[in-house]
């Protein structure tokens, strides 16, 4: 099994994002929507259990272990990264928080030299 768990990483809003802030989804069952849902406690899960459970949620059937026999996206590829303007934090443990590009909490991690970076993937190739 390949995780997606990083640790002590900040993904950062892509730079290509459309927007100057963090904004909630607005359709509902989007994966974007179901993840936003998802991660409303920050450091409750890791990426790896966001991924899994966004995918059961939207109606998959595969075990876990099926489920990550074949590589998945990192969250550097969701959604709420390239077009809804969060950053995702990865603790020292693994487990992640979303963050508002606009946030102190956000700017401070980018300054913070101790934390990796990791930008989101562009929207446009």
């Amino acid at each position: 099994m390949k995780s997606t768990n990083y640790r002590d990483t900040l993904i950062t809003a892509s730079p290509d994002t459309p927007v100057h802030k963090g904004i909630v989804p607005g359709k509902p069952g989007t994966v974007a929507a179901v993840q936003h849902a998802l991660l409303a406690r920050p450091y409750a899960m890791t990426s790896d259990d966001l991924i899994f459970a966004a995918y059961r949620e939207r109606g998959g059937d595969k075990s876990r272990e099926d489920f990550f026999a074949r590589p998945q996206a990192c969250l550097r590829a969701s959604p709420l990264v390239k077009q809804f303007g969060w950053g995702v934090h990865h603790d020292g443990e693994g487990r992640i928080a979303l963050l508002g590009m606009e946030s102190a909490e956000y700017r401070r991690l980018l300054e913070d030299p101790s934390v990796a970076k990791a930008p989101g993937m562009r929207r446009a190739r």
